[in-house]
């Protein structure tokens, strides 16, 4: 397997809960690909889950794969809460539901597919894929409030 995609994702909402996007970025080799979507009534974090869903569910097949993303909640709900949440029959330490769970559980379906490594950058700090993805997913935003 020496296929390695990129993958730069960002979600936004106006409002939390309110309407809200999702920006995703996908490089492999010199091809790049911008998605991206929203929801009229949403939550930021729910939009960061989508980012990293929508663009895992275009990858045709098995591969290498780093996804960026500016979300903490995404990348330690990813690599440090998920075991524990599944042990735990998807519930958190203190025995509640895990919030979204309806998404953790198709991102981790998804994740299985591949080989997924893990960065997070600080967002809105210049870093042009970031940047890119967070236009993404507020433009998504502006085109919900013109429907």
């Amino acid at each position: 397997m020496t296929d390695t995609v990129e993958i730069f994702t960002d979600g936004a909402c106006s409002g939390n809960p309110g309407p809200g996007g999702w920006g995703v970025v996908l490089r492999f080799g010199d091809e790049e690909r911008q998605l991206s979507g929203g929801e009229s009534d949403t939550t930021n974090n729910r939009m960061e889950l989508l980012a990293a869903i929508r663009a895992l569910e275009t990858l045709k097949r098995r591969c290498r794969v780093v996804v960026t993303t500016d979300s903490q909640y995404v990348m330690k709900g990813v690599t440090e809460w998920m075991p524990v949440w599944k042990r735990n029959g998807w519930r958190t330490s203190s025995k509640k539901p895990v919030r979204n769970q309806d998404l953790w559980t198709e991102l981790d379906e998804l994740l299985s597919a591949h080989e997924v490594s893990w960065e997070w950058v600080r967002g809105h700090t210049g870093h042009p894929e970031n940047e890119q993805a967070d236009y993404l997913a507020r433009q998504a935003i502006r085109d919900l409030e013109l429907e």
